[in-house]
């Protein structure tokens, strides 16, 4: 099956490769490249495959023996046998992690096996993350373990099918070699399955591979492998601009300084409307460090990354993302200063003069642009562009805060909602709309504060005797989150559910006034307002999901994996692949899972049991406790 595989390496062809054998974790100073060799695993079986990924590689579904081709891709997507034309090797990279310059990081689990022409004559590279160690794995194994690894694959494809730019993931394989994760770091390992995951994609260089140049931080002291080789910087310049960006190529083959300008301009739009992509479906990436961000602009390395179920602006899907850098509603601000590291490790070949004013010029503005003209699609408002629609979106999402709303449940319910709505058809609409709200007990467990009583009245005394000792053990903004959910937490004990009803009630009436206002301007500006109506709803309902991979669809997968039923990461696969769609015929409801002798994959929404949720319906109580690390 796998010999359809068409290997053509041009990567390794134009870019430096090391040429040392040495094995193990080193420096690798004047090259992009390392070559590595898989480390075998045990007993490699498949977990899930994604056939429209495994597409763009030639490869179709294996109709004559599926069970063959699936042993097939167990045993050479594990890296347990290398395929024919094959060259694995890791990608050396350094880059600035939540805000400081690490130094030399590069490919420490996963391995470069080549590029594939597709049946077009496309170049995708692909990837085996989790195939044991390189040269950039410090102190790890380079390993990944069945969690990591289903989320990553699950998340990859759930993205391209929600149109977003994205990395892809073709297989899952696991093992039964294991490794001792600490999940938590809170000192409780466990030992895991060793898993893989078969990654495609254009490229996977990315903003860090160019920061191999840089001389020492002057905060960290650290530098790149590769200070002063611009020879390698102009070398990387030219293969990442004729491959990926052909036309900037051509337009400018007599000008690099210019050439490099429009290649500059160009990844500064594609990263403002990638952002605001994400910005529009609630995904938050978790860690937005310079050597996660695509030289092509796609969503690259899921790690922590988490889709925002109730919406909050300042939402940290990464629990180790202690100061907040990575939330929700900083994500722009965070691409944009991530570009501008990447201006600086254009220099000499594009002085910073020009980047800088390039980024201040394209940035805000494409970003907004994107996210304007993505908003008015998932509202609907398809015929007239006014300047108080940003005000109606900011609103809207100001009413989803308050009622502390789920972000994709409420924007899929709105396209069910009309102006002329009668009364009782409105009362029906609106208590669906509040059904998708948080109750009290869902509030008082967001609110529940986080801190010891005697730990937070430490740090206040703390930041008002010592600010620079509190600097070092806390951040303003946390004891001040910390602060808010004691207040809150207070006011949730003399709040009543009818309370609760009645406030949301009043706060989504009077947005959805608002609402009705704007799209009654929709139909006085068209001559046929069914015809109308029916493309809103079209649009709406295309920019709008049902199904997106909640932490908690997620984490059932994992479980039942886990206990060896690879049925439901396959199944949540299915579903993935049409977010928009109703699920006809899908079962959504699984039979009772000692039935079928799997009793780990059931969820939880009680301590001793957990009972199955529909597949769109906002996230069980449990679900609350989950933490991505």
């Amino acid at each position: 099956w796998l010999g359809a595989l068409r290997f053509d390496n041009l990567a390794l062809r134009s870019l430096p490769v090391d040429a040392s054998e040495e094995g193990g974790p080193r420096t690798v100073p004047g090259a992009c490249f390392a070559r590595v060799r898989p480390g075998p695993l045990q007993n490699p079986r498949l977990v899930a495959m994604s056939l429209p990924a495994l597409a763009l590689l030639g490869l179709e579904a294996p109709a004559a023996d599926p069970a063959a081709a699936e042993a097939e891709a167990a045993l050479f997507f594990s890296g347990n046998r290398v395929p024919a034309g094959a060259e694995p090797a890791a990608h050396c990279y350094c880059g600035h992690q939540f805000g400081s310059f690490a130094g030399q990081l590069g490919d420490g689990a996963a391995m470069y096996l080549g590029e594939v022409l597709g049946p077009g004559g496309e170049r995708w590279e692909i990837q085996l993350k989790g195939a044991g160690v390189t040269p950039f794995s410090r102190q790890a194994d380079g390993r990944k373990v069945l969690r990591s690894s289903i989320r990553e694959f699950l998340c990859s494809e759930a993205m391209f099918h929600l149109g977003i730019p994205t990395t892809r993931a073709g297989t899952c394989v696991t093992s039964d070699s294991r490794v001792l994760r600490d999940v938590f770091y809170d000192g409780n390992p466990k030992h895991e399955r060793c898993t893989v995951v078969l990654r495609i994609a254009s490229t996977f260089i990315r903003f860090g591979s160019f920061e191999i140049f840089k001389p020492p931080d002057e905060y960290t002291g650290r530098k790149g492998p590769s200070v002063n080789r611009n020879d390698i910087r102009i070398q990387m310049l030219d293969y990442v601009i004729s491959t990926f960006y052909p036309e900037i190529q051509e337009a400018y083959s007599d000008n690099t300084v210019q050439r490099n300008a429009a290649f500059f301009k160009e990844i500064t739009r594609r990263t403002a409307r990638l952002v605001a992509e994400w910005q529009c479906v609630g995904f938050c990436h978790g860690v937005l460090n310079t050597d996660n961000m695509s030289i092509v602009g796609l969503t690259i390395d899921y790690g922590p990354f988490g889709f925002m179920d109730r919406y909050d602006p300042e939402h940290v899907c990464n629990g180790s993302d202690n100061t907040g850098r990575y939330a929700y509603n900083k994500q722009p601000e965070i691409c944009k200063w991530n570009l501008g590291k990447l201006a600086e490790a254009l220099v000499p070949e594009l002085p910073l003069e020009i980047s800088q004013l390039i980024l201040e010029e394209e940035y805000d503005a494409e970003f907004e642009k994107h996210y304007s003209q993505k908003m008015r699609k998932k509202l609907g408002l398809i015929q007239l562009e006014l300047e108080e629609d940003s005000k109606l979106v900011s609103e809207l999402l100001e009413t989803m805060h308050l009622t502390a709303g789920d972000f994709t449940n409420i924007f899929y319910l709105l396209s069910s909602f009309s102006v002329d709505i009668d009364p009782s058809k409105f009362e029906d609409f609106l208590e669906e709309l509040i059904s998708q709200c948080a109750s009290v007990e869902e509030l008082k467990i967001v609110f529940k504060p986080q801190m010891d009583p005697r730990q937070l009245s430490m740090m206040l005394m703390l930041a008002q005797s010592n600010p620079q000792l509190f600097a070092l053990i806390g951040t303003k903004a946390n004891i001040n989150k910390e602060l808010e959910r004691i207040e809150q937490s207070s006011k949730l004990q003399q709040l009543t559910a009818d309370d609760l009803l009645n406030r949301n009630k009043r706060h989504w009436k009077e947005w959805l006034e608002k609402y009705r206002v704007r799209l009654q301007k929709e139909i006085e500006s068209v001559s046929n307002a069914d015809a109308w109506n029916t493309e809103r709803v079209k649009v709406m309902n295309s920019n709008n999901p049902k199904y997106i991979l909640r932490n908690y669809i997620a984490q059932n997968a994992i479980e039942a994996a886990e206990n060896g039923d690879f049925s439901e990461v396959r199944n949540v696969l299915k579903l993935l692949e049409h977010p928009f769609q109703e699920a006809e015929g899908f079962q959504e409801v699984k039979e009772d899972a000692e039935e079928e002798g799997a009793a780990a994959a059931a969820a939880v929404c009680s301590q001793e049991t957990r009972s199955r949720q529909s597949y769109c319906s906002k996230p069980p109580l449990w679900a609350s406790e989950l933490c991505v690390t």
